[in-house]
């Protein structure tokens, strides 16, 4: 009988390795179903899928998602054809079909094609001024000017920061007191029940961001999650009231110091592989794979180039050139970096995985960070950037959809590779990672932790169904 029980554990191990590798291909091959448009196929891929014995909970879960994940992209894709060209008419009143027609050929106007129902993306009428000179030219006289952040363009605040931070790579700060919402809906959720919510909050960063000082929350019973959290929020809870949206808050103050490393290329040598640069080389599915055409793109871009440096700047000038535009919410993309690669424009973290996942495959060790910018009167928005790591010089900034500047100041035109400004707070230094305490349902945004995150007994609550608000307030400081 001993002999029985040892020899039965490589049967029962090599069963469990088989039933996962075929769970697997299974998520696969839905997965391809979704990202062709097949929905219909997927649904029946799933319902197939769970009905097999063995099947256990993260595949069950894996499986679950992805018919969320088929909801979801049709909110992002909500447009059909009359409504887009409706949206555009309403900047260019004259709009002829051929234009439309042929900006879309283009692939201009971003779009789906839903078991054979072509749905445009929300966004893809407002992108279209942002892709196309073509189609900005031809904007009324008085509509709106496109949005650009205070830090998108060449300032003082740079040459502050570049010259302060010279001789320690750090300085420049700005004091800044944060205030965050998130409102869930009115009766989104039954009276009564309890909701769970996740507002981000920073970790402190030495020579990036410290100070940190909580100043209060509402509901005012929170809990904090511990500084080592890549992820960190504010955790709170309370009932739900008939008739009544559910308000939670935080809000607190921080120091942030503009960063600037000035790189000798000479002096660069290919990073060493240890404790600290170890987790950040090499692919992390799904959004950091070394697929074919990522390859070939880089040895376009790279050639021979040997140097670390004179590699990232290349990357970095490839990455940069893509046009910027509004993004698809990432939890509907099965792979980011795949995305930016080929979709004609990119938002910031798609760029940055981007950019991440070129940089380790030359072997440059790369990481995540992401949070909010601010402006001195009132701006706000959401952004991600990343970390490499250049030996002799350490972990360096990078900031590739902010970009170059145009300036006979090498310095100040590369700016944003091996520097920061000081009006960013950095909530993540990871993606995709857990909260503490640990949300129980799906998240709504899988990657990313900057709105915030809700949920009750009765599951995840997506961005349909609350709203958020964010204020920075600029402090006086002192260096």
């Amino acid at each position: 009988m001993l002999g029985l029980r040892v020899s039965v554990a490589p049967v029962q191990a090599q069963a469990r390795a088989a039933g996962e590798a075929a769970a697997r291909e299974e998520l696969a091959a839905v997965v391809a179903s979704i990202d062709a448009g097949r929905f219909e196929q997927a649904r029946a891929q799933i319902d197939a899928a769970l009905q097999q014995r063995g099947l256990d909970d993260g595949a069950r879960a894996a499986l679950e998602f992805q018919r969320e994940r088929m909801r979801r992209i049709r909110l992002d894709f909500s447009l059909d054809r009359a409504q887009a060209e409706q949206k555009l008419r309403a900047q260019i009143p004259n709009l002829t079909a051929d234009e439309f027609d042929a900006w879309d050929r283009h692939g201009l106007l971003e779009s789906m094609t839903i078991d054979g129902d072509k749905r445009y993306f929300q966004r893809a009428p407002s992108n279209l001024f942002r892709l196309s000179p073509q189609a900005l030219a031809r904007r009324r006289a008085d509509a709106k000017p496109l949005s650009v952040g205070p830090m998108e363009t060449l300032n003082d605040h740079q040459r502050e920061v570049r010259d302060a931070a010279l001789e320690r790579g750090y300085g420049a700060p700005r004091r800044v007191r944060i205030t965050q919402a998130l409102t869930v809906n009115a009766d989104a959720v039954p009276a009564g029940k309890t909701v769970r919510a996740w507002l981000p909050y920073p970790r402190e960063l030495p020579h990036q961001q410290e100070g940190l000082r909580f100043l209060a929350s509402a509901p005012a019973t929170h809990r904090i999650a511990p500084a080592s959290t890549l992820q960190r929020t504010v955790y709170l809870e309370q009932r739900a009231q008939a008739g009544k949206p559910t308000k939670f808050e935080v809000s607190y103050e921080l120091t942030v110091y503009g960063q600037y490393r000035r790189i000798d290329p000479d002096r660069v040598v290919p990073a060493p592989v240890n404790e600290q640069t170890r987790p950040y080389l090499g692919e992390r599915a799904p959004h950091i794979v070394y697929t074919p055409a990522l390859r070939e793109f880089s040895r376009k871009v790279v050639g021979d180039e040997k140097n670390p440096y004179k590699i990232a700047q290349k990357l970095y000038a490839a990455v940069d050139a893509i046009p910027w535009a509004g993004a698809r919410e990432y939890s509907t993309i099965s792979n980011i970096s795949d995305y930016a690669l080929h979709a004609g424009h990119a938002d910031c973290g798609q760029q940055t995985l981007l950019l991440m996942a070129l940089l380790r495959l030359n072997g440059i060790p790369a990481r995540w960070q992401s949070g909010w910018v601010y402006g001195d009167n009132g701006y706000t928005n959401m952004h991600d950037w990343a970390w490499m790591y250049l030996a002799p010089y350490g972990w360096l900034p990078v900031d590739v959809t902010t970009g170059r500047f145009d300036s006979p100041d090498p310095q100040l035109a590369g700016f944003y590779l091996g520097g920061l400004d000081a009006y960013r707070v950095a909530y993540n230094d990871d993606y995709g990672r857990q909260f503490v305490p640990a949300k129980r349902f799906d998240r709504s945004e899988t990657v990313d932790s900057q709105r915030g995150e809700v949920e009750w007994e009765g599951g995840n609550l997506y961005f349909d169904q609350w709203d958020y608000d964010y204020h920075a307030q600029v402090l006086p400081t002192k260096d």
